[in-house]
């Protein structure tokens, strides 16, 4: 039993190795990589509220650029608010698709 413990633990170790990236010489480097890395993962899991998010937020959506998110906030301007989180497929350059794949992260208040 003991050896199976041992094992599953190598295992785990080689398997983080494996999805390593980069080495850094300078240990500075690596914290900061490390920081910006995790404030990606932070700004991608934050859940967007399509009534009152910017631009800025906005475009952090997958498939959502400058331009999109533009036509979010104008849309919104002229129709006022999203009833919920499905009325983003009547935004231009926003489909079923481009939703779903937000669905997780969009929120109306």
């Amino acid at each position: 039993m003991r050896l199976l413990q041992y094992l599953l633990l190598f295992l785990m170790l080689m398997a983080n190795i494996a999805h390593a990236h980069q080495c850094y010489a300078d240990p500075k480097q690596a914290y900061q990589a490390l920081i910006a890395k995790q404030s990606a993962q932070k700004a991608m899991s934050v859940r967007v509220n399509i009534n009152t998010a910017s631009m800025g937020e906005l475009a952090t959506l997958n498939g959502v650029g400058a331009k999109t998110a533009q036509a979010i906030v104008d849309y919104r301007e002229l129709m006022g608010r999203f009833d919920s989180v499905d009325d983003l497929t009547k935004v231009k350059g926003i489909g079923v698709k481009t939703l779903e794949k937000n669905r997780h992260r969009l929120t109306v208040h």
